[in-house]
């Protein structure tokens, strides 16, 4: 890590995921929300090796198709939980992936906790500026905002990785240009707002990271 760099880590889904996927996986994730091991097994080890260094800390939690869907209050109370048992920061951020959790007694607990709502750009998710406007047209955390680019809305990961590999160039068709237009707008909200913002671009949003940043450097700068 050259100076100046600022890194966003992801934390483990040992940690993140209600329900683990892949052989042998459990019916229910016992260490789901484990405030100690977070701390004990990443957050510790994290901080003592980078320090200020880190930027971010995303939890990401999985989709939750119908029959695994739980109460929005109980999520609310979950998240609650874990953020006043874990240190204070104002690095962390939740991606929810599961539309229906993006409710306001999860944005309040949010807000409270100074924790970052990451608007993504993914497979069952609404449209970046549906997010933010269910949020309130507000930063949860109004020091900084993460915006993850990571598939076309409707396709899967699968589907979005065939049709992107092997990353070296835009695909006709893929790239969705609402994502550009709304991750620009975010921007220059962020901006009105006084809060930082960082844009994570994956190859799987249109073909090529970089040549999407670029498209949306273009179109901010217009």
């Amino acid at each position: 890590v050259r100076e100046g760099d600022r890194l966003i880590l992801k934390v483990p889904r040992v940690i993140t995921a209600r329900r683990p996927w892949g052989p042998g996986a459990q019916e229910e994730n016992p260490n789901y929300l484990n405030a100690e091991m977070f701390i004990n097994r990443f957050y510790d080890p994290a901080n003592a090796v980078l320090g200020d260094r880190i930027s971010g800390f995303i939890f990401e939690q999985e989709y939750h198709r119908k029959k695994d869907r739980i109460e929005v209050d109980q999520l609310a109370s979950e998240v609650d939980e874990f953020f006043k048992a874990v240190p204070g920061d104002r690095r962390y951020h939740l991606e929810l992936r599961t539309e229906s959790y993006l409710k306001e007694p999860v944005f309040e607990v949010l807000r409270n906790h100074h924790v970052g709502q990451v608007l993504s750009h993914w497979t069952w998710l609404p449209r970046l500026l549906k997010q933010f406007a269910m949020a309130g047209h507000k930063f949860t955390n109004p020091d900084h905002c993460i915006v993850r680019l990571l598939t076309p809305l409707g396709m899967r990961h699968e589907e979005s990785y065939a049709r992107a590999f092997p990353f070296d160039k835009m695909v006709d068709g893929m790239l969705q240009p609402e994502m550009i237009s709304e991750t620009v707008s975010l921007m220059k909200t962020a901006i009105d707002e006084g809060t930082d913002m960082s844009v994570i671009v994956s190859n799987r949003a249109g073909g090529n990271a970089p040549l999407i940043a670029r498209e949306i450097a273009v179109r901010f700068g217009k």
